[in-house]
């Protein structure tokens, strides 16, 4: 029954995104001279990855926006505006959403609105101000509801998909916004999304590194440190059995105390069960997304106990 259950959900979900699709947005070209002086030369590097850096771009108008920088070998003109179609029909609050694109020297793509930045400079950047407590609890609700979209709601393709502080972008409310998700299959240093026919409980190999990735984010978001900047092996400290003496000690110090303790052993919880998924599933994207929304109790899946909870 409960396999039917999830069967016509999936069925459902499906049917509810084509209805509101609707019509394919205009997705605006863009002068290289332009992206070139809205990103001064190509020096506002957002981030960097095998498949090509990132900008932020500030345009005349006032506008400032994420622009990609497309690298993909033997990628043919087809292959890229396959790309830009592809990227376009892409529509959730936490991802960001395609606005233009570039064909002059470089192939580039424009994102939205990036106001401020990205989350690894909020968490890094002591010039920045510090994230509170909600804020941070909101990213990570809102890159797992992000996720499940992109499983569940999606009917495209194959894609692939990187989560990092260095990706995880935020706008002028501080919403989160999924930004490195893309469709070229030649791209292999990037896990990959399953189609969204994947059983709602995937447990494939590249469903385990994308929730693996979820953990090390939210272990960032609590700890204020990067798995390979901080001082802590914050993999090894997420699944020693005596981690509930250590808490206090990791906290980001940024918080200054400020923050439910509640919530903090919920994201914990799913932290360390994301982190153990990297061997052997052991928790769902859809599970972690309802789990986060206080829509189920954790404990209600038969997964390896957290003792610190």
């Amino acid at each position: 029954m409960d396999r039917l259950i999830r069967k016509f959900r999936r069925l459902l979900l499906s049917w509810l995104h084509r209805s509101r699709s609707g019509p394919k947005c205009f997705i605006r070209r863009f002068s290289y001279k332009d992206i070139k002086m809205a990103t001064d030369g190509f020096h506002r590097i957002v981030y960097t990855n095998s498949h090509g850096a990132a900008y932020k771009a500030r345009f005349q108008d006032g506008e400032v926006a994420l622009v990609k920088e497309i690298q993909a070998l033997n990628l043919e003109k087809d292959a890229f505006y396959r790309e830009i179609q592809l990227l376009g029909r892409l529509h959730h609050r936490h991802l960001l959403a395609l606005q233009g694109f570039s064909t002059g020297r470089k192939r580039l793509l424009v994102f939205d609105n990036i106001e401020n930045g990205s989350l690894k400079e909020h968490l890094n950047d002591p010039l920045k101000t510090p994230l509170d407590w909600k804020t941070r609890l909101q990213i990570a609700i809102g890159v797992a509801a992000a996720l499940e979209y992109l499983l569940l709601f999606s009917n495209l393709p194959m894609y692939y998909v990187s989560i990092s502080s260095s990706s995880i972008m935020l706008d002028e409310n501080f919403t989160a916004k999924l930004s490195d998700v893309g469709f070229f299959n030649s791209v292999r240093n990037y896990a990959t999304m399953p189609h969204s026919s994947c059983p709602e409980d995937c447990s494939t190999q590249d469903c385990s590194n994308i929730i693996f990735q979820l953990g090390v984010l939210i272990l960032e978001l609590v700890t204020g440190q990067s798995p390979e900047e901080g001082d802590v092996d914050l993999i090894q400290w997420i699944q020693e059995s005596s981690i509930s003496s250590s808490i206090h000690r990791m906290i980001d110090p940024d918080l200054g105390g400020s923050y439910d303790s509640k919530e903090l052993k919920k994201l914990l919880a799913v932290a360390r069960l994301c982190i153990k998924t990297k061997d052997k599933p052991t928790i769902s994207i859809p599970q972690i997304s309802r789990y986060l929304q206080n829509e189920v109790d954790i404990q209600c899946y038969k997964y390896s106990r957290v003792s610190f909870i």
